[in-house]
């Protein structure tokens, strides 16, 4: 429909669009109203494919031959294996039968629900073994009459012209060694530079509408994820973001990314028609490159409720936990009772069955190891204590366990270098009344995994935040009471002590709640969030001072740019006021400020790791002065132009006030003569020393009251 044809409509019906707040509009979920997305052709050409075809049919060959008093036996043999894979139509599975003998045929026909989950039957099951004499051959039904129409004389293939594909790591290569940053606000996704020597954000792409709920980087910053009614797509590029590839899962909900950035999963759930029953979920596994699913997961949503830091629809998210480095060769999921380990080669458990582990309740993957650490809480009134465990992976050897008593509850923290792991033990006291807080130590890399206990100088204090520094042998913990608790630096390595925890130091009486570690280490911000309104302090560990303090009030998010040189921090839209984002230095200076009406989101772009080596990267550290003078003289040359931009931009101010104050002044001359008629010749332009200044004084009562004075005796 045309804007004009909009308009009329709506001055015919009486509508004043300027009174209008078109992103206050929301459509009850799922509906559109016949309103086609931005991003609806997204799936367009697929559908097409879904809707026609034999593309959901495989043929499975060489199966037995088997007369009729087996043929229900070997159909359920059948049925059981392709379920576990998809799910087959109801009457989906014909296995034919010779009329004259009554022997099946050694073969089959199933079909599914889509062409996805056929494809990825026969993927799986071709080359099955079902016995010595029977290994499966599987095809596509489509590729029958591709077969039969291969021709009988050989041609050579037609050589292709190289097309290059699209550079997705070109962000990196920013001469000015800038990083990007995604927001939403209102309709609207913006990606920009942060370029903090301007002292503003420059954009890089904007588009509204471009998700339905959220945006997500892939870990390593390559890709940048968008959700829709269809499924979930990614883009990137080198100079503008590029649909890379779509991923079909109707009304997803949550998407994760395995540290490698090799697999996608998503996440849909679907409300039951009747309220005491669980939500229906779905999760599929998709190749992020080639767009292929590679396994989907269904159940209720109280089988994936276990664990977890967070959760929709009652199950927790990420349902799939992945096992640390880039290779992405394991995930997890915690059951009741059970831990599934899968492996991505076949995307099946390992030793085709999951661990059992009574009463485990969570489960957490070193960030750099195949080391899973579990914890099992008590059991048996208390007469049999819980535990942490490692686990190595595929193994299921344990590495290391420790039994803990009168345990009221656990969190696992594992440092990003995968080099300890610290468990926080929450512990009843004699009277079973109260709780007092410790921590469990393991240093994974040391011979037998040596653990230490650490208890705060007054154990009944409350933890109410813990944080390790990355890269680092540093933790910070609050504890106390609030609203003033106090904030401990620990150390694991010391030059005095390489073998103990130490206590660095402790800040007395902070209004912290919150602890953000720069991604280099070194430096820390100490936020009061949510009732402490934004309060910041720029804390530097090394030296133990405080750089900075400032206050961003009602901030909701804070979060460090991937090298540590600035940070971002937010008002989201769950305020109404103030909405939008602050960039900071690392050592607290406010560089600018953007507000944005209703502001969802803000997120960094990662950085892959370095392929410095650490030596290499010691070695620039101790060289910083030589290195940084390049540096330092483009920043002079960005502030010298600041300043001269500064001074153009006062210059231009002036000289258009002055323009406007001689367009005034000639117009005022312009119409002497018109105003000297209307006071019948009267000349009434006079100049000042033409008036004669009289002062003149007159009282006035503003107000009468009576009072009675007694005369004292």
């Amino acid at each position: 429909m045309e804007v004009l044809d909009i308009d009329a409509r709506a001055a015919k019906l009486g509508i004043d669009w300027s009174q209008v707040n078109l992103d206050s509009i929301q459509l009850p979920p799922g509906q559109d109203f016949g309103i086609e997305s931005d991003d609806e052709a997204v799936y367009h050409d697929d559908q097409s494919e879904f809707d026609t075809g034999f593309g959901n049919i495989i043929v499975v060959d060489h199966l037995p031959v088997v007369p009729m008093e087996k043929f229900e036996k070997l159909e359920g043999v059948v049925k059981k294996i392709y379920n576990q894979i998809g799910v087959i139509k109801e009457n989906g599975l014909w296995m034919p039968v010779d009329p004259d003998t009554k022997m099946t045929l050694g073969y089959c026909f199933i079909e599914f629900n889509s062409p996805q989950e056929a494809q990825n039957a026969k993927e799986k099951s071709h080359g099955y073994k079902l016995d010595k004499s029977h290994i499966f051959a599987v095809n596509m039904f489509d590729d029958f009459d591709r077969l039969m129409n291969v021709k009988e004389e050989w041609e050579p293939p037609q050589a292709r012209p190289y097309v290059p594909g699209e550079n997705l790591q070109k962000w990196l290569t920013d001469e000015k060694a800038r990083d990007q940053l995604v927001i939403r606000s209102g309709p609207d996704t913006e990606v920009f530079w942060n370029d903090a020597r301007q002292k503003n954000p420059e954009p890089v792409h904007k588009r509204p509408y471009w998700t339905e709920s959220y945006v997500q980087w892939s870990p390593l910053g390559t890709y940048l994820v968008t959700l829709h009614k269809q499924g979930a797509a990614v883009w990137g590029g080198a100079d503008t973001f590029t649909r890379l590839m779509r991923y079909q899962h109707s009304m997803v909900k949550l998407v994760d990314f395995s540290p490698g950035e090799k697999y996608l999963v998503t996440y849909h759930s679907q409300e039951p028609s009747n309220p005491r029953d669980a939500s229906k979920v779905e999760i599929k596994v998709f190749d992020v490159r080639t767009g292929r699913m590679m396994r989907d997961f269904k159940g209720s949503a109280d089988e994936f409720s276990i664990g977890g830091p967070g959760g929709v629809a009652g199950a927790s998210w990420p349902v799939f936990r992945w096992a640390g480095g880039k290779d992405d060769k394991y995930f997890a999921k915690l059951s009741k009772n059970t831990i599934s380990v899968y492996e991505t080669e076949t995307f099946s458990l390992i030793d085709k069955k999951s661990m059992k582990v009574d009463n485990v309740v969570d489960i957490c993957w070193s960030p750099t190891d195949s080391i899973l650490s579990l914890f099992v809480p008590e059991q048996g009134g208390g007469n049999q204590p819980a535990k942490v465990a490692l686990v190595s992976i595929p193994s299921k050897v344990e590495l290391r366990q420790k039994n803990l008593f009168s345990v009221s509850d656990c969190k696992m923290y594992w440092q990003s270098s995968g080099e300890y792991l610290a468990v926080k033990v929450d512990r009843y006291t004699k009277t079973k009344k109260s709780t007092y807080s410790g921590f469990e130590l393991f240093r994974i890399k040391e011979r037998d995994i040596p653990i230490e206990v650490l208890e705060l100088d007054n154990k009944n204090d409350k933890i109410i935040a813990f944080a390790w520094e990355p890269k680092g042998h540093r933790f910070a913990v609050i504890h106390g009471d609030q609203p003033r608790p106090d904030v401990s630096f620990y150390s694991m390595k010391t030059a005095q002590n390489t073998g103990r925890v130490s206590k660095l130091g402790t800040l007395k009486a902070k209004q912290a709640n919150a602890l953000f570690w720069s991604p280099t280490g070194k430096y820390i911000i100490l936020a009061g969030l949510k009732g402490f309104n934004g309060q910041l302090e720029f804390f530097n560990v090394d030296e133990l001072e405080t750089m900075a303090t400032a206050e961003h009030f009602m901030a909701t998010d804070i979060e460090w740019d991937p090298t540590g040189r600035y940070v971002a921090t937010a008002v989201t839209s769950v305020h109404e006021m103030e909405n939008g984002f602050t960039i900071w230095s690392f050592n607290g200076n406010l560089l600018y400020r953007i507000l944005k009406d209703h502001f969802f989101q803000l997120a960094w772009r990662p950085r892959p790791p370095s392929f410095l080596t650490a030596e290499k990267e010691e070695e620039i550290a101790k060289n910083l002065k030589k290195y940084s003078k390049k540096y330092e003289a483009e920043d002079q040359d960005v502030s010298l132009l600041l300043s001269e931009q500064d001074r153009e931009k006062r210059k231009a101010l002036n000289e258009e006030w002055e323009k406007w104050v001689m367009q005034w002044k000639s117009l005022h001359e312009e119409e002497k003569l018109a105003r000297q008629s209307l006071r019948d010749g009267e000349v009434s332009d006079v100049e000042e020393d033409e008036y004669e200044a009289k002062e003149v004084e007159f009282e006035d009562v503003i107000d009468v009251t009576e009072e009675i004075v007694q005369e004292s005796m």
